[in-house]
């Protein structure tokens, strides 16, 4: 299975390339846009919100299914994490 994070669109960083500075939960990070850019000037990307995967922008989003995504990815994380302190009682209990 692959994970898509959503990621918004900032800046263009290389247009020959398709590069784009895309920020994902606070972080700016060069992503391939080759694979969202339709019939249009790569600049009308800014602002757009995409579903990035490994260094790509496999498909567009709008800001409202971004943010339900990344709620549930911040649920995942914080489950995660009690998965793992139970698992650490348990390893303490065991031992």
């Amino acid at each position: 299975m692959c994970l898509g994070i959503p990621g918004r669109i900032v800046e263009i960083a290389d247009p020959e390339r398709k590069l784009a500075i895309v920020e994902v939960m606070g972080v700016r990070r060069p992503v391939n846009v080759a694979c969202i850019l339709m019939d249009e000037p790569i600049d009308r990307l800014i602002g757009t919100w995409a579903l990035i995967h490994v260094g790509f922008a496999m498909s567009r989003i709008n800001e409202k299914e971004a943010a339900l995504t990344l709620d549930v990815l911040r649920q995942l994380g914080e489950a995660q994490g009690e998965i793992e302190a139970m698992r650490a009682s348990e390893r303490t209990l065991a031992s």
